[in-house]
C-alpha cells in the first residue's frame, strides 16, 4: 500500500500535537535525575530534552538520505563536535541563554530535510558538527549551573552517538517513493515544530 497524502497529514497532526505537548518541557534547564547515577542521568537528560532531540532527528535523517558514508562521517562529527561543545560549556555556567538558537537550528535542520537539499557526505557532516557544537554547548552551560559532573556529559553523547546511529541507519537503506516522502514529512514537521516555538518565544517576549 503507498504512501497518501491522508496518511501524510495524519503524520503531520501527530507530530504537531508531539510538539505542543513537548512545548511546556522545553523551558526546563534543570538536569534530569534517574536515580541511577550521573551518566545515565545525562542520557535520560537528553531523551527529556524535546529541542535537543528533534534536531538530532533531524541530522540523522539528513544524513541517512545522503548515503552509508554520510551516515559515517555525520555520526562521528556529531558526536566529537557534541562532546567538545559539551566540554566548553561545562566551564560557562554564568553564559547568556542560547535556547532561542537551539530552537532555530532544529528549524534549519527539519527544513533541510523537508526540502530533499543535496549535500556532499563532508557538507552534512560539517552541518551536524556545528549543531552537535551548539547543543553541546547548552548542554554544557545546563549542567554546570545544575552542578553535575563531566560522566553527565558522556551520558548524554553515548546517546547520542546512539540515537544518530539507529535513526541514520534506518534510513540510508530506504529508497521506495513513499519511504522517502516520509523522511521528507517527518522534517517538515520538525520544521513546523521549531517555527511553533519561535512564535510562542516571540509571544512571550512581547
Amino acid at each position: 500500500m503507498g504512501w497518501t497524502p491522508h496518511r501524510s497529514l495524519v503524520v503531520g497532526r501527530v507530530a504537531l500535537a508531539t510538539g505542543l505537548l513537548v512545548l511546556p518541557q522545553l523551558a526546563e534547564a534543570h538536569l534530569v535525575t534517574s536515580g541511577l547515577g550521573p551518566y545515565y542521568d545525562g542520557a535520560l537528560h537528553l531523551l527529556m530534552s524535546p529541542g535537543d532531540l528533534l534536531g538530532l532527528g533531524a541530522v540523522a535523517l539528513l544524513a541517512g538520505r545522503g548515503g552509508a558514508r554520510s551516515g559515517r562521517l555525520t555520526v562521528i562529527a556529531l558526536s566529537v563536535a557534541w562532546l567538545l561543545g559539551g566540554l566548553v560549556g561545562l566551564g560557562l555556567p554564568n553564559s547568556p541563554d542560547l535556547a532561542a538558537i537551539g530552537t532555530v537550528s532544529f528549524l534549519v535542520m527539519g527544513l533541510l530535510v523537508a526540502l530533499d537539499v543535496r549535500l556532499s557526505p563532508v557538507s552534512i557532516a560539517a552541518v551536524a558538527g556545528a549543531y552537535g557544537v551548539l547543543h553541546g554547548l547548552i548542554n554544557g552551560m545546563a549542567l554546570a549551573a545544575a552542578g553535575a559532573e563531566a560522566s553527565t556529559l558522556f551520558g548524554i553523547v553515548l546517546a547520542v552517538l546512539c540515537l544518530a546511529v539507529l535513526t541514520a541507519a534506518a534510513v540510508v537503506p530506504l529508497t521506495a517513493l513513499w519511504a522517502r516522502v516520509a523522511v521528507r514529512v517527518a522534517g517538515s514537521w520538525i520544521a513546523a515544530v521549531g517555527l511553533l516555538m519561535i512564535g510562542w518565544t516571540l509571544q512571550g517576549a512581547v
